[in-house]
């Protein structure tokens, strides 16, 4: 008889770990998901043929095994006349070219590879980000203003702060305090609605790892070298990758790839079933293990238990903690409970053209950009999303602009609770008022509300590893992805997380350190692996 796996979460790092479990072993999956949506944070809402994510997802990796796993969930479809050559399995392959007849190229499912353009929209002007060294820079910012962040820069670097005991300490370590001032800290807390120096270093250590002014010159110097061929782009800084992978009918369309093929395979994925307790039991030494899950169906009301000998959360932790039926000492709990998490509002905004252009597309009304990091302190609107720009399938009529606009606030806000045409008439107003858009060009627009998106490095996160340990002995219970280890990963190290995890199980590797490691180093843990995965693969 096979054994049971009870995956609870259907976003990526639940589906990674249902599909490796059916592709690598005997462990039958049930996926339980609490809402009637595939892909978690990395889902794809269509709105009258439009396509919006939840904050798109570069589908970029520094590793292999990853990279290796999109791809063969989707062909890559290359560029008419390009036959770009993408590692595979440690061997090379050619990519065939598409013409607009093929069969392939009328397939939903494929990978497009996008040039990334991100800039910050600060001063009501364009920079780079990174920011570039670049004359225009300077002008837009000034000769007064460019000489405090030069001086600046030189101070942090002859006299950095140690220890880094913040977030403000981190970026000022980096760029220098004045740049810090001028670039990050306003964004940074409109993300988090606290202080930088109120955040952890962790979270910079986490998000942009070994980002600096100096790997900024380096990165520049290298494109002066030639364009950059290779997706991998395994030299470059994560922030700094020129070019993506990314599905054509946006990011969701692979994991509702994931979740048929899971179903195809025997593995079993229901909708609406929120978890109510999970039911343990003590084990020699200390350790405990968790035996069931007990579901309740929020359409039909209907409970039921599910027995597994594994299990994987990608629930926040603390309502884990809360539904665990377990001794919790008071202290775990404590922490639990003082675990912080960010929500997101996105606006949707389908518009006739934009009112700025930068040259970049033929005189249309449209910028090239992915997206806007908004600096602006005088709206709320933190990051702005141009659609247009991830793939022609994104828009039902490419002759007009959908933006997302993100909204970065706490489910206690008042914004929160705004109706849906409040949020859509303050999403008109701010782009109008900082001259992105000129209102009475507005032609729709929807809400989505994501709650629990960013696990926060503040609140009792300093205490975080307590409460790890404690989790930790159960035995069979094994946290993955964002919400699930409260960890600030990407969509990749989510990944990965899932499956490290089903490693583990199949090698009889019975500590959990190694989960915890993927995306904690200054470099990729996964890097370290690769000759170990390879191998098994």
């Amino acid at each position: 008889m096979s054994r049971v796996a009870i995956i609870i979460g259907a976003g990526p790092a639940g589906l990674t770990a249902a599909y490796e479990l059916l592709m690598r072993s005997d462990i039958r999956p049930i996926i339980i998901e609490k809402s009637d949506v595939i892909g978690g944070l990395a889902r794809t809402i269509e709105y009258k043929g439009n396509f919006i994510d939840i904050g798109p997802h570069r589908f970029f990796s520094k590793s292999d095994r990853v990279m290796d796993w999109w791809m063969t969930m989707m062909p890559v479809q290359a560029k008419p006349g390009e036959t770009p050559e993408i590692t595979y399995h440690n061997a090379k392959r050619n990519i065939t070219p598409l013409s607009a007849t093929s069969d392939v190229d009328a397939e939903e499912n494929v990978l497009i590879t996008l040039q990334r353009q991100t800039r910050i929209y600060y001063l009501r002007k364009f920079f780079d980000y990174p920011i570039s060294l670049k004359v225009q820079t300077f002008a837009n910012l000034g000769l007064p203003r460019t000489i405090r962040i030069g001086f600046s820069y030189i101070k942090s670097a002859l006299l950095p702060i140690k220890p880094e005991r913040n977030l403000e300490d981190f970026f000022t370590n980096r760029f220098g305090r004045e740049l810090y001032l001028t670039f990050f800290k306003d964004y940074t807390e409109k993300v988090w609605g606290i202080s930088c120096s109120k955040i952890s270093a962790a979270w910079g250590a986490q998000r942009v790892k070994g980002l600096s002014i100096m790997k900024v010159l380096l990165h520049a110097a290298k494109k002066f070298l030639g364009p950059v061929t290779d997706i991998r782009q395994k030299s470059t800084e994560t922030s700094l990758v020129e070019q993506f992978l990314y599905p054509k009918k946006g990011t969701g369309s692979m994991w509702e790839e994931v979740a048929r093929r899971i179903k195809e395979k025997g593995g079993e994925i229901h909708l609406n079933q929120e978890v109510l307790k999970l039911s343990t039991e003590a084990l020699g030494a200390g350790g405990s293990k968790v035996t069931a899950v007990e579901i309740i169906d929020s359409v039909s009301g209907e409970k039921k238990t599910l027995g597994g000998d594994f299990f994987f959360s990608t629930m926040p932790i603390k309502e884990l903690v809360r539904k665990l039926d377990a001794p919790i000492p008071a202290d775990v709990r404590e922490i639990a409970e003082g675990l912080v998490y960010r929500d997101f509002i996105e606006v949707g905004l389908l518009v006739k053209e934009l009112k700025v252009t930068d040259g970049s597309t033929a005189g249309r009304k449209i910028i090239a950009d992915n997206w806007l990091y908004i600096q602006e302190s005088d709206v709320l609107i933190g990051r702005l999303q141009i659609y247009n720009n991830w793939g022609n399938c994104m828009v039902a009529d490419p002759n007009t602009v959908w933006l997302g606009l993100e909204y970065f606030c706490n489910e206690t806000d008042e914004l929160w609770g705004w109706p849906d045409e409040k949020l859509k008439e303050l999403g008109a107003q701010e782009l109008d008022k900082i001259g992105i858009i000129d209102k009475k060009d507005v032609l729709d627009a929807m809400v989505i509300r994501m709650p629990k998106t960013y696990p926060g490095y503040f609140g009792s996160y300093d205490r975080f590893d307590d409460m790890r340990k404690h989790i930790d002995t159960f035995e069979n219970l094994f946290l993955v992805g964002r919400n699930g280890m409260h960890k600030y990963n990407n969509q990749d190290h989510s990944m990965l997380t899932a499956m490290v995890a089903v490693d583990n199980i199949i090698d009889g590797v019975t500590t959990k350190e190694n989960i915890w490691d993927v995306n904690t180093e200054m470099e990729y843990h996964e890097e370290k692996q690769e000759d170990k995965s390879a191998e098994k693969h």
